[in-house]
């Protein structure tokens, strides 16, 4: 494999990257053996231990640091010149300290830039910057002093990156990808974990996992209901009159999957995607709930959610968080935070057919579903995702 030693001298001081490389790097042998199996690009940006243990190493340290008042953030992929879309190609190659990382963090922070960083003669350097990254690349981004996020771009380039580990400190959180295989897991939650299902994807895009992260941006906190297109038994559940009803229903996300262009044109179309994406998301941000249904049709906003009359008061909820070693607890749903989350559990006891995403204005972010298997509302913690 071109440049790549898995016995690069290295020894990190920062003890969580020694503890995880192995494990990365294992995760990263598997996708790479799946997508060649399945008649994928080579894998000559495959990881090693000896790598990631470095570049996490340097990372955290330059996290630390402080360039004209600002702590840096920068996202980091591993990969040579050659393997990347029209590179920017630095005149010569930078050390890989955290001097250089923080140096040249301002040039960087602004989403969709990567570093580029490669490895030869057992010595990792920085080659220049790139917007264009192949699939599986492994990623590392430096979110906030001492918060790291291990992650990849998707092989068919769209959407969000997959997270793979979450590093605060000394705290280590490793996606369980085995949450997917679960009959009760909402197909959004299997989405963010990586895997495509064609009934749910327009051509890779997922719309409710962009939704959710657009949700998560805007940092005011919101709520998404999504109802089926078929039944009106929602409106049981909404207290009238709803604030802000959508009359008639805002369809323009709709009428963009329905007619999805080819070639050149796409790259419009994908601007007019993210660009309705974002008008939806933002619709959340007003106090209440926004009700779209699976058509991703826009119904209302602000709605204010109360008990069916036809149901019970939601007494208890299981609460997951797709972490390896993460156990099941259940819990009232008052636990799970304030009347957002309370509503929203609510709401998914009494419409068992939709689907709630919950978002807190500190980053929290929760996906509620219907378990069949447990009989009770499931809370998906999927804020680990969304980094």
């Amino acid at each position: 494999m071109l440049g790549v030693t898995k016995n690069m001298p290295f020894e990190a001081t920062y003890q969580a990257a020694r503890t995880v490389a192995g494990t990365i790097e294992s995760y990263f042998d598997h996708h790479f053996a799946t997508a060649t199996l399945n008649g994928g690009p080579e894998a000559v940006h495959q990881p090693h231990a000896p790598e990631i243990e470095a570049m996490i190493d340097t990372a955290f340290w330059a996290s630390l640091r402080h360039e004209e008042g600002y702590p840096p953030k920068v996202t980091l992929a591993f990969l040579p010149p050659e393997q990347a879309g029209r590179p920017l190609i630095f005149g010569h190659r930078l050390r890989f300290t955290p001097d250089s990382l923080t140096k040249l963090a301002p040039a960087v922070e602004r989403p969709g830039i990567h570093l580029g960083v490669w490895c030869e003669a057992d010595e990792l350097y920085i080659w220049g910057t790139t917007r264009e990254i192949p699939g599986n690349c492994f990623v590392l981004e430096v979110i906030e002093p001492g918060l790291l996020v291990v992650k990849h771009r998707r092989l068919d380039g769209f959407g969000k990156f997959v997270n793979v580990a979450i590093l605060k400190g000394d705290q280590i959180k490793i996606v369980d990808e085995s949450t997917a295989g679960s009959l009760d897991c909402p197909i959004v939650v299997t989405s963010m974990l990586g895997f495509t299902l064609p009934s749910f994807w327009n051509n890779s895009m997922n719309i409710l996992v962009q939704l959710a992260v657009s949700m998560r941006a805007h940092g005011r906190g919101g709520s998404l209901l999504v109802v089926p297109s078929v039944s009106n038994a929602w409106r049981d559940s909404i207290i009238q009159p709803i604030s802000y009803p959508v009359v008639p229903v805002f369809s323009q996300l709709a009428e963009l999957l329905q007619h999805e262009t080819k070639g050149e044109e796409q790259i419009v179309w994908r601007r007019d995607v993210g660009l309705a994406i974002e008008s939806t998301a933002g619709l959340t941000a007003v106090d209440g709930a926004t009700i779209i249904n699976d058509r991703y049709e826009v119904l209302a906003f602000g709605a204010k959610i109360g008990r069916s009359a036809m149901s019970d008061r939601v007494e208890q909820i299981i609460v997951t968080e797709p972490i390896v070693g993460n156990k099941a607890v259940v819990v009232h749903p008052a636990q799970m935070g304030g009347t957002r989350h309370l509503s929203a559990a609510q709401f998914i006891y009494d419409q068992r057919d939709a689907v709630a995403l919950v978002a807190s204005q500190d980053g929290r972010f929760t996906i509620f579903a219907w378990s069949p298997n447990d009989q009770m509302v499931h809370a998906h913690r999927v804020d680990s995702l969304l980094l």
